[in-house]
């Protein structure tokens, strides 16, 4: 009975540290879902922590303070949904018409990035550093864009002006998703980039 009752106690024990061992990448994971559920004020270290099962010394392991996992979640988020993607896309060879077409197909299949795009903007709306990635992240995918559709043999004038209206359309998008609307499905996306890619 007692060599049990040591083994459930060591076991309580090993459990607790793997816990408590969480690494950044959790957090962060963590700290994002919960900003695209409830927004950035809901962003807290106390929440977190209960939510992940582990106390706050778990989370100053990782960070000096709250400002530092925001900043973090600002860096995984810029990755993910733009340089991995831009990635993504080019890693198939192919004309830039196909990749236009592989780039908003491989957009249209995350569950996730509407709510998350969207309460970051509503963050950008109230945080500077918030703004400034999201000025800068805005800026790349649209540069992106607008050299695929001068691939194409688009003059430079029309190729901004068609990037920004697919752009556009894209954050239209993710708002009426993360407010309840169903996603367009990539019908209607393939006939907005066939019709913006003609020349």
């Amino acid at each position: 009975m007692l060599e049990l009752s040591v083994r459930i106690r060591m076991e309580g024990h090993v459990a607790s540290t793997t816990r408590e061992r969480l690494g950044e990448v959790e957090w962060v994971s963590a700290a994002t879902r919960l900003l695209a559920d409830d927004g950035i004020e809901a962003v807290r270290v106390e929440p977190l922590a209960a939510a992940l099962g582990v106390t706050k010394g778990s989370f100053y392991w990782h960070f000096p303070d709250r400002r530092a996992l925001l900043d973090a979640v600002l860096d995984a988020w810029e990755q993910r949904a733009t340089s991995a993607v831009i990635a993504h896309v080019e890693t198939a060879a192919g004309p830039p018409s196909e990749r236009l077409s592989r780039l908003f197909a491989l957009i249209g299949r995350s569950r996730r990035a509407p709510g998350v795009e969207h309460a970051i903007r509503a963050w950008g709306a109230i945080d500077p550093r918030a703004r400034s990635v999201l000025a800068r992240v805005d800026a790349r995918r649209e540069r992106y864009v607008r050299g695929l559709l001068r691939g194409l043999g688009l003059p430079v004038g029309v190729a901004r002006r068609r990037a920004r209206f697919l752009y556009l359309a894209l954050i239209g998008e993710f708002t009426w998703v993360a407010h309840g609307g169903p996603p367009s499905g990539p019908g209607p996306w393939r006939e907005l980039v066939r019709l913006l890619s003609a020349r």
